[in-house]
């Protein structure tokens, strides 16, 4: 069999591959000529796991090409894929404009019966629009048109191709059904099932299946925020959930809100579709409104772990894709996040491991870093935004010694409680209860020069006091002197099993003694110099 593949970037360029890779000779077509040129290099313009070396795969073996010439690529195909753009457009529709161009130039150019299948995702209507338009151009052309909408995770594509949960195709043509049911015999020979329906049909499937898993998401983002009020934990909540055979477990993960190329679009042109056939969504429009000030939640959640003010003080952030596994950046909840925090004043430093050129795009002034941890290095806090495997497992004992406050805040859970209670980091997650804290240690060298010239260390010791509670009671004095006198002043010490401990500090011995002493109600007060020491450092 001979297709072609109008389209290379996402879906075109997945679909066509795989088609391929089933013994079908495939010509992908773009207007983007040094597109085009990398492609034919085998140099994929996209980062999705195994794509590239099934590409390369391909091309050694002749059975896919390349081209900027659809008059080159269509004519005598069995079918041509409509894989272009759908962007949104200012009135919350898709924007058609390309798939109504491609639907010209196909008819111009195609010989002999031909099927043309929307794989874009499209609204309600889409085929026989194109039905139209074909017939318009060529009134004398044999064809047929037919909605094959595509279900690929960003992250995932080749597999959900490879081995899908089912393959939709909307068709009134009893000929143009047997094309694509050869097409897709390879799958269906392995269980894979193939759903016939009608066009229109096929098109709302792929409209009402994001909708919903963008309403579960939402869902579960809403039960993890009444979570944080009760005192329940939500990932204990979800797993509960998705045992139930009738909920099932995925996209029960709370986080930052949904993003990427499809749902946020998708979410929005259902609803449109609904008002302008008067079946208004009740349920999508909640949905995206919701998900959209989650973005607004997010940072001001960032800003009350920091204590409501963060002017002036630098957050890290790791991972600005919208999900794992991809570079697409397009609706990513840290890029909606990150423009708010330096709105408040924040400076912001940020990696990501495939996501960083196309970031840079989008958001300005962030300082981008090479790895988490030249990510981390001086900030008063670290925020995981994507859900990376690299950032599952990191050493918190190295982040510590470079940051200035020991702060986690995970959007996306990716820690377990009980490890977090003991990394020495303060750990504010979604829809669980913050561990850490009072006894946060940040393990940090005390500075080795003077920060105003006067930072001078010394040894303190409480006499007949609770040595357990001498701890927390010398952070909290330690952040009087230096917010109220203005005196910058940091408890050092190994351990709080002691009644002594020692200061960095620009208060004088007088003002330590005279605080410390009313603060431990009277008791005596020993304030002697100390050689300062790279030693633990208690906020």
């Amino acid at each position: 069999m001979r297709i072609a593949v109008v389209g290379t970037g996402y879906v075109g360029l997945v679909s066509g591959t795989c088609f391929s890779e089933f013994g079908v000779d495939v010509t992908c077509v773009d207007k983007d000529a040094a597109k085009i040129d990398a492609l034919k290099a085998g140099q994929v313009p996209i980062y999705e796991p195994g794509l590239e070396a099934l590409l390369e795969k391909q091309i050694k073996a002749g059975r896919i090409s390349f081209t900027t010439d659809i008059a080159q690529a269509v004519p005598g195909v069995d079918a041509v894929f409509i894989a272009v753009g759908t962007p949104e457009g200012p009135d919350g529709k898709a924007n058609m404009t390309y798939v109504h161009q491609a639907a010209r130039e196909i008819a111009r150019s195609m010989k002999g019966f031909t099927v043309i299948v929307t794989k874009s995702t499209v609204p309600v209507g889409t085929a026989r629009d194109i039905e139209r338009i074909v017939r318009e151009e060529r009134p004398d052309a044999e064809f047929a048109v037919a909605s094959n909408p595509e279900f690929l995770r960003e992250g995932a594509a080749v597999q959900d191709f490879m081995t899908p949960d089912r393959v939709v195709i909307g068709v009134d043509s009893p000929r143009a059904r047997e094309v694509l049911r050869a097409l897709y015999r390879p799958l269906q020979e392995k269980g894979r099932p193939l759903i016939f329906t009608k066009p229109e049909t096929s098109e709302l499937i792929k409209y009402a299946s994001n909708a919903f898993l963008a309403t579960k998401l939402t869902f579960i983002n809403d039960i993890a925020d009444l979570c944080e009020k009760a005192g329940a934990d939500v990932q204990v909540v979800a797993q509960a959930m998705g045992l139930d055979s009738r909920i099932g477990p995925k996209f029960l993960q709370a986080g930052p809100g949904y993003g990427g190329s499809c749902f946020p679009k998708d979410t929005k042109a259902l609803a449109t579709v609904g008002q302008a056939l008067g079946a208004p969504q009740h349920i999508v429009e909640t949905v995206i409104n919701t998900n959209e000030d989650r973005r607004d939640s997010m940072a001001q959640r960032i800003i009350d772990a920091m204590g409501g003010d963060v002017s002036g003080k630098t957050i890290a952030i790791l991972g600005t894709a919208f999900k794992a596994e991809t570079d697409d950046v397009r609706e990513s909840p840290a890029l909606g996040i990150i423009p708010l925090l330096q709105a408040a004043g924040a400076h912001v430093t940020a990696y990501d491991p495939a996501a960083m050129e196309q970031s840079k795009k989008h958001v300005k002034g962030v300082d981008w870093k090479k790895d988490a941890y030249a990510t981390a290095s001086g900030a008063d806090a670290l925020v995981i935004a994507t859900e990376w495997k690299e950032f599952r497992a990191l050493d918190f004992d190295r982040l510590g010694k470079d940051m200035r406050s020991a702060l986690l805040v995970d959007l996306r859970n990716l820690y377990e409680l009980p490890d977090m209670e003991r990394s020495g980091f303060r750990y504010v997650s979604i829809g669980r209860p913050e561990v850490g804290g009072d006894n946060v240690i940040t393990f940090c060298p005390a500075p080795e020069a003077p920060i105003k010239g006067s930072m001078a260390g010394y040894t303190v010791t409480v006499g007949a006091a609770d040595a357990d509670k001498i701890c927390d009671t010398a952070i909290a004095i330690a952040r009087v002197l230096s917010e109220v006198f203005n005196e910058k002043t940091w408890v050092v010490g190994e351990s709080a099993t002691s009644s002594s401990f020692e200061l960095e500090t620009e208060a004088s011995p007088a003002r330590i003694r005279d605080v410390f002493s009313a603060a431990f109600r009277g008791k005596p007060v020993d304030v002697k110099p100390a050689a300062r020491t790279g030693l633990r450092m208690y906020i």
